[in-house]
């Protein structure tokens, strides 16, 4: 059973070629798509490079202009989806996750009978390294507010670094899916439970970036924030919904 590393660039030209060769030296289990979103510094070209350098390994997506994480992530896995992937793994480019994990999601995943699996920063042995203070309380205060309104008891919502069976892929209606920043991974993990698969927690590390720029922006804070108050609307209009009609005030 074979394993998508789905791995979105925009100006990762310094952490694309060595990120490239780690992961795919994780072993012939795990195939790279790159989806590049019109860099400017030059990655795009250079994903074609390690494309040729790695055939039927690695592959491209081009597209024009800074179209965002979520949809190319939905992008990611329908091509996964189309050509008959087991395993979808999202991951940033930068090095804040560290592709040697790649090997311990698998094995987590079957031994804990999962269907995603969170690489943690909040459970017992996750963490944070060369973060400040405060990216520390913004990260584990919005987790916190997400799992709280949305009642799940899931320390890590807003981590990025994941393993999808196919089976949840298939079930959520990707067309359907909302947010377009920061909210898409709590939307994502969300649905899944919703849908009643067994979402768990994998402790790892989460370092900052070897090389480039942060892509985090007020905005996509505040786009997670409204998404979190729409999905939590949404929850107790569905329970008000399931109350036997004598409960209803």
């Amino acid at each position: 059973m074979k394993a998508l590393v789905i791995l979105p660039t925009y100006n990762e030209l310094g952490n694309l070629a060595p990120m490239v060769d780690s992961i795919i030296g994780q072993g012939p289990m795990f195939d790279l798509l790159i989806i590049d979103d019109g860099s400017p510094d030059g990655t795009g070209l250079l994903a074609d490079h390690l494309r040729e350098a790695y055939p039927g390994r690695v592959e491209v997506i081009h597209r024009q202009g800074k179209l965002g994480l979520a949809t190319a992530y939905l992008a990611g896995f329908r091509y996964g989806l189309k050509r008959g992937y087991e395993y979808f793994f999202e991951m940033d480019a930068d090095f804040s996750h560290n592709p040697d994990y790649l090997p311990q999601f698998i094995e987590f995943t079957e031994e804990q009978a999962a269907d995603l699996v969170l690489g943690s920063r909040y459970v017992e042995g996750g963490g944070t390294v060369r973060w400040p203070w405060y990216r520390r309380l913004i990260s584990r205060g919005g987790s916190l507010f997400a799992s709280k309104m949305l009642g799940v008891s899931i320390r890590d919502l807003t981590g990025g670094f994941k393993c999808f069976r196919r089976a949840v892929l298939e079930t959520i209606d990707l067309d359907s899916v909302e947010a377009t920043g920061y909210g898409f991974q709590i939307e994502m993990t969300y649905r899944a439970v919703e849908a009643g698969f067994r979402v768990t927690e994998m402790p790892i590390v989460f370092e900052e970036r070897r090389e480039g720029v942060s892509k985090m922006s007020p905005a996509i804070f505040i786009e997670a924030f409204w998404m979190v108050a729409k999905m939590r609307a949404q929850r107790v209009a569905k329970q008000a919904q399931a109350q036997p009609e004598r409960l209803r005030p």
